[in-house]
C-alpha cells in the first residue's frame, strides 16, 4: 500500500484528467490522511469551477458587442498619486479568451497582477499603453491628462477596435463607439485586463524612479500619499516627478 506522502506526490504530479481517475481510486482508501488530500483537491476543483463561472459573467459586455468586431477594454492607473505619471491600458482579448482570475487590479495581489500581466501580453490580440507625465497633469489637470493617456493607448493598438468598453468614463475626441461602465474593471474581462496592464506598467515605472530617487520611497508607496511619502516630501522637497498641483497642501 502506498504511503500518504507517495499519494500526495502522485496527485501533485498528475495532469487534470489523470488526477480525476486517481481521486476516484483513492476515495476507497479509509485513511484520514488520504481523505484530507481528496477534500483539498475537491475544494480546488470547486474553486476553479466558480472562477470559470465568474469569468463567463464578466464576458457579458464582450458578448453583447461581439458582432461589431474587435472589443477593446480601457482603464487607467495613477489618477490619485502625488508623484509619477498617469498610465492607461487598452486591451483587445480574443473572443475565446479563457484567462482566469482577471479582476479590478486593486483586488489582486502584486504577485497575481505580475503573473496576469504576462498572460495578457501573451494571449491578447493587441495591447496599447499611454502615458501623461506629471508636468502634463499640472498643465491640463488630471482628468484631461487621463483622457490623453487613454487616447494614446488606443492609438498604439496594432489593430483598430470597433468599440471601446471604458471604466466609467467617455473619452472625448475619439471617433469610436464607447460604452462607459461603472466599476467596469470588475464587470468586464477586457477592462480588467486593461486595468492590470496599466497598474503593472505604472508600478514598474515607480520602482525604476525609486532607484534614481531612493529618498522618497517610490517603490513601496508608488507615489501615493502615504505618511512616509509626505514626510520625505517635507524633508527633501519635491522631486522632478512630483505633481505640483497635487502637493501644494503638503509644502
Amino acid at each position: 500500500m502506498k504511503t500518504i506522502s507517495e499519494i500526495k506526490k502522485e496527485l501533485e504530479q498528475a495532469g487534470t484528467a489523470q488526477r480525476e481517475g486517481l481521486l476516484e481510486e483513492y476515495r476507497k482508501d479509509s485513511r484520514s490522511g488520504v481523505a484530507v488530500l481528496i477534500r483539498k483537491y475537491e475544494k480546488e476543483k470547486e474553486k476553479l469551477l466558480k472562477e470559470r463561472e465568474r469569468i463567463e459573467q464578466m464576458k457579458v459586455y464582450e458578448k453583447k458587442y461581439d458582432h461589431l468586431g474587435y472589443v477593446c477594454g480601457i482603464d487607467e492607473a495613477g489618477r490619485g498619486p502625488l508623484a509619477g505619471p498617469v498610465v492607461a491600458g487598452a486591451v483587445i482579448l480574443p473572443k475565446d479568451c479563457s484567462i482566469l482570475w482577471l479582476n479590478d487590479s486593486k483586488k489582486l495581489s502584486a504577485g497575481k497582477r505580475e503573473e496576469l500581466y504576462d498572460v495578457i501580453m501573451r494571449e491578447a490580440v493587441a495591447v496599447g499603453v499611454g502615458y501623461a507625465s506629471p508636468a502634463r497633469i499640472d498643465e491640463i489637470n488630471i482628468l484631461q491628462a487621463t483622457y490623453e493617456a487613454m487616447r494614446e493607448a488606443v492609438s498604439k493598438l496594432s489593430v483598430r477596435p470597433q468599440i471601446l468598453l471604458n471604466d466609467a468614463v467617455t473619452i472625448p475626441a475619439l471617433e469610436l463607439p464607447q460604452v462607459p461602465i461603472i466599476k467596469g474593471d470588475a464587470k468586464s474581462v477586457s477592462i480588467a485586463a486593461a486595468s492590470i496592464i496599466a497598474k503593472v506598467t505604472r508600478d514598474r515605472l515607480m520602482v525604476e524612479y525609486d532607484k534614481i530617487m531612493p529618498e522618497y520611497g517610490f517603490a513601496s508607496h508608488k507615489g501615493y500619499g502615504a505618511a512616509a511619502h509626505i514626510e520625505a516630501l517635507k524633508k527633501y522637497g519635491p522631486s522632478p516627478i512630483h505633481r505640483a498641483t497635487f502637493i501644494k497642501n503638503f509644502l
